[in-house]
């Protein structure tokens, strides 16, 4: 598995210390494996142990982003 480096952190609304953590891993499964965008959740502000996260397929990035917008 690649490093996960922190590309971006947002404050997460409705939390005092709560942050969405953005990265992109490659190889996240191993040799191969295809590059993911990594969506994390942390209600500590723990950037580097989400209480939740997501991989997305970076194939994927444009339709989720586009669902997303019709949900807003």
């Amino acid at each position: 598995m690649s490093e996960n480096k922190i590309e971006s952190t947002i404050a997460l609304s409705g939390t005092k210390k709560g942050i969405i953590s953005i990265s992109k891993i490659e190889e996240p499964y191993g040799e191969g494996s295809g590059v993911v965008a990594s969506i994390g959740i942390s209600l500590a502000g723990k950037s580097s142990d989400p209480d939740w996260k997501v991989h997305i397929p970076l194939e994927n990035i444009d339709e989720v982003i586009a669902v997303l917008k019709t949900i807003k």
